[in-house]
């Protein structure tokens, strides 16, 4: 049984927002945020990804899903999992996941994600998908996740790295590479919006944050096998995007755009 403190109110929004979270990434993305179809890939490859990890039946497991804004994919989750939970500090979109995907298997809450109301070790998966970069402290926003997970638990965990070229978000190139000054004002003279919120992290910078963590790349198999995790709409078997993807993952890993981890909670029992 899940246990939780959750009041979906405008006042809880408001006390969120103390630590100037980005409150209206779905209004600003709405193309992405609503579209279904490429919400619905997205968990497709998350539940191959587990299902191939756990090597037995998930439905039993319990979920949460963090940053799951208009809860496309929380739901789609739900088919495969005993009972998922979406969260976001985005209002506007957890009211329309509520009423979209009501009753069933899952449920949604407004919530500050650096601050879970959920007691320890009460998940067998946390979904963490591309949510790092859009809080204000992504080592708080990991250390609630190892909280909230049971031990042998895991993180599917998603990341753009600082060090691409085109910044996903914005569309832009270097943006996420420039000092924070330049780049909001790069944003500006593109006419993309007042202000670049989004902290990447290098590939260095990513392991640094998930080091409690016994983390499993699953990036190079993904890339070896695309169509076995549904990810051959990214990147198509056989092509020349594929292998040059799989080089630089082999060979200069701290150049990928992206990565897909699971970081699983290892508990220690070794006294110091």
């Amino acid at each position: 049984m899940i246990e939780y403190s959750f009041n979906n109110s405008l006042a809880n929004l408001m006390y969120s927002n103390k630590y100037n979270y980005q409150l209206d990434y779905s209004a600003l993305h709405r193309d992405a945020m609503y579209n279904y179809d490429s919400r619905e890939r997205k968990a497709r490859t998350m539940t191959a990804v587990l299902k191939t990890y756990f090597s037995c039946d998930i439905k039993r497991f319990v979920t949460l899903d963090i940053g799951s804004s208009t809860g496309i994919i929380a739901n789609a989750l739900s088919n495969d999992f005993g009972y998922v939970i979406g969260i976001d500090i985005d209002g506007p979109a957890v009211e329309y996941a509520e009423k979209r995907f009501k009753g069933g298997n899952v449920s949604f809450f407004i919530a500050d994600s650096m601050d879970l109301a959920f007691r320890p070790n009460q998940f067998d998966v946390v979904i963490c998908a591309h949510v790092y970069e859009h809080v204000p402290d992504a080592a708080q926003l990991m250390n609630e996740i190892y909280r909230v997970l049971k031990p042998g638990g895991v993180c599917y965990f998603t990341a753009g790295n600082r060090l691409q070229l085109i910044e996903p978000h914005y569309n832009l190139p270097f943006l996420s590479i420039i000092p924070s000054k330049m780049a909001h004002a790069y944003v500006r003279l593109a006419k993309k919006g007042d202000s670049y919120f989004e902290k990447h992290l290098s590939y260095w910078g990513l392991k640094r944050l998930v080091r409690r963590f016994d983390c499993i790349d699953y990036t190079r198999k993904i890339l070896e096998e695309p169509k076995k995790y549904y990810a051959d709409y990214m990147v198509p078997e056989g092509s020349l995007k594929q292998r040059v993807a799989k080089n630089i993952i082999k060979y200069a890993p701290w150049f990928s755009p992206g990565y897909i981890w699971l970081l699983k909670k290892v508990i220690s029992y070794n006294t110091p």
